[in-house]
C-alpha cells in the first residue's frame, strides 16, 4: 500500500544556496507564546497585592503618643533611640502598610511636623501608632 508522500518522504533535507541555514535557537524563538496584552499579567498582581487600612490611635491611645513625643523633643539633645510603628500609605492604591524603625532621632520638623531620624529617614507624626525608647516614660 503506497501513501501521498512515499516518493518524498526519504529525500534529503533541501539546503538554501543563498540563505544561512537558521539555528535551533532562532527557530524555536518563532513558535514562543506571544503576549498579546502587555502588562496584563502586572496589573493581575498589583490588584491581587493586599493593603492595610489605617487605624486611626483612639482618644487615650492618642493622648498617651502626644505625652511621650512632647517627652521625645524635651530630650532631642540626647538623641534618644526610639522605635517608631508607623503607617506608610501605598502609592499606587488606597490603603498601607505598617512599618517599626528603631534609630536615634536627629531632629523634629516643625513645619512638617515630622520626626528625622539619625539616618534621614523621616515620620510623619500624624501616621506614627506606637513609641518606645529608652528614656520614654
Amino acid at each position: 500500500m503506497t501513501h501521498e508522500y512515499d516518493d518524498i518522504i526519504h529525500l534529503p533535507h533541501p539546503v538554501s544556496a543563498k540563505h544561512p541555514q537558521m539555528s535551533m535557537r532562532d527557530r524555536a524563538a518563532q513558535f514562543s507564546p506571544f503576549a498579546a496584552l502587555n502588562g496584563h499579567n502586572d496589573a493581575i498582581r498589583e490588584t491581587a497585592r493586599e493593603t492595610e487600612a489605617f487605624i486611626a490611635p483612639d482618644e487615650s491611645t492618642q493622648k498617651e503618643l502626644d505625652q511621650k513625643m512632647a517627652y521625645l523633643l524635651a530630650h532631642i539633645s540626647e538623641q534618644p533611640i526610639v522605635t517608631i510603628t508607623y503607617f506608610v500609605p501605598d502609592k499606587r492604591k488606597e490603603g498601607g502598610s505598617y512599618e517599626t524603625l528603631t534609630g536615634r532621632i536627629a531632629k523634629y520638623d516643625e513645619y512638617r511636623q515630622e520626626v528625622v531620624m539619625e539616618e534621614g529617614k523621616r515620620v510623619a507624626t500624624k501616621r506614627i501608632v506606637k513609641i518606645e525608647g529608652t528614656i520614654v516614660p
